[in-house]
């Protein structure tokens, strides 16, 4: 049982049908290089638990939001991380605690988008515990991973190969943004 749930997860983060979430994991990484991957791990894990608690509260039927109303949102929220990646692109304390307020509260948002699809998997409403912990590990999982490889090429692009941060920033950000842009306009 944990298994499958684990593979749901870590599926479900990478799946490049719905690549909404990986964007947001790489808007959450942009500025990063691989010595900063404690920190984007901190904030991948403050995503994760934002959505782990929508997630959880909407599967159990606390929280109900229009399915239609939270695929916009969801892009919105994708757009507004990569606003404020190009416009604070410094890296101190004071950004870091907003950027893992700003994942934890956008994490709320992304957990209510799966909520329909696995709500149908889990009929048991007292066992929904396990599942949904094996589910996030996975997502949690996943998100590692996409961030190592994004981090990983980010450092070799800006050590290696001496392209200016600042501009590596700007145009992966840039790339996010506009394929925010679009989804937002597909799903209005």
């Amino acid at each position: 049982m944990f298994l499958i749930y684990f593979n749901l997860g870590f599926e479900h983060i990478l799946d490049l049908n719905g690549y909404d979430h990986i964007l947001y994991i790489l808007a959450l990484g942009t500025g990063y290089v691989l010595k900063d991957f404690k920190k984007i791990i901190i904030l991948a894990t403050a995503f994760t638990i934002g959505h782990s608690i929508t997630l959880a509260l909407a599967v159990l039927d606390f929280i109900s939001v229009p399915i239609k109303l939270i695929e916009v949102l969801i892009p919105v929220t994708i757009l507004i991380s990569t606003i404020i990646v190009i416009l604070n692109r410094a890296s101190n304390n004071k950004r870091r605690l907003y950027l893992y307020f700003t994942a934890l509260f956008f994490g709320l948002i992304h957990g209510m988008g799966f909520s329909t699809y696995l709500k149908a998997l889990l009929t048991d409403s007292e066992k929904i515990l396990k599942p949904l912990f094996a589910f996030n590990i996975g997502l949690e999982i996943g998100q590692i991973i996409i961030l190592f490889i994004y981090l990983l090429l980010s450092s070799f692009l800006i050590s290696i190969l001496k392209i200016k941060r600042n501009y590596f920033i700007l145009f992966t950000a840039g790339i996010i943004a506009i394929s925010s842009i679009i989804l937002i306009f597909q799903r209005i």
